[in-house]
């Protein structure tokens, strides 16, 4: 049998297993303690480039119903939503995303502070982030895990909006298990946080 056929039919198996066990997100959050945790890790960007003593903060990033958990979702068509029913990742998906910006723009060295609002200095710049996606899909027989988000970059004492870009990547998994799967999603993320650091530090 062809193992990529196989491993869209275990997922989906999976993923039809989760729906049948789950019926609201309270739910599989209530049930996500006994499951299997993965997390990710900072790419920083560049130490090459202008450093000033500017402070940022990194607001907590904000996205659809859909992925505020620490389930990883799956799309397996454009319109329906379920999570691996094996996996999670180690805290709520923005919280995780703003510890790897955090960490990953830090990395560069080219700003006095990054870090959250909570006990931080006054900020001369914010980055507020827009989760697009951040899911696993399924395209013919291949899953994919596909990220999508937005970055603006404000001035804070005015509000004043200074520059925004969006970031995007896919990268097909190996497999269905669960690791493969947070493998792709690593992999992507290996491109996604340096180009996103380095666009910080260079505004």
């Amino acid at each position: 049998m062809d193992v990529v056929k196989l491993s869209r039919r275990s997922l989906l198996a999976g993923v039809a297993a989760s729906l049948s066990g789950c019926g609201a997100l309270a739910s599989l959050n209530a049930a996500s303690a006994t499951l299997d945790t993965y997390d990710l890790t900072p790419v920083p960007g560049s130490t090459a480039g202008r450093r000033t003593r500017r402070t940022l903060v990194v607001a907590r990033p904000s996205g659809p119903a859909g992925i505020l958990t620490d389930r990883i979702m799956v799309k397996p068509t454009p319109s329906a939503i379920t999570f691996l029913p094996d996996a999670r990742w180690p805290d709520e998906l923005p919280a995780v995303l703003q510890s790897l910006l955090i960490r990953s723009i830090s990395g560069t060295g080219r700003l006095g502070y990054v870090g959250t609002a909570e006990g931080g200095p006054v900020p001369d710049l914010a980055l507020l982030t827009r989760i697009d996606a951040f899911q696993v899909e399924i395209e013919g027989e291949t899953l994919v895990a596909r990220m999508a988000m937005q970055l603006t970059l404000l001035r804070d004492n005015d509000q004043r909006v200074l520059a925004n870009r969006s970031f995007t990547t896919s990268v097909p998994s190996p497999g269905d298990a669960p690791a493969e799967i947070v493998g792709a999603f690593q992999a992507g993320l290996n491109v996604l946080l340096p180009q996103m650091a380095d666009w910080v530090a260079s505004v």
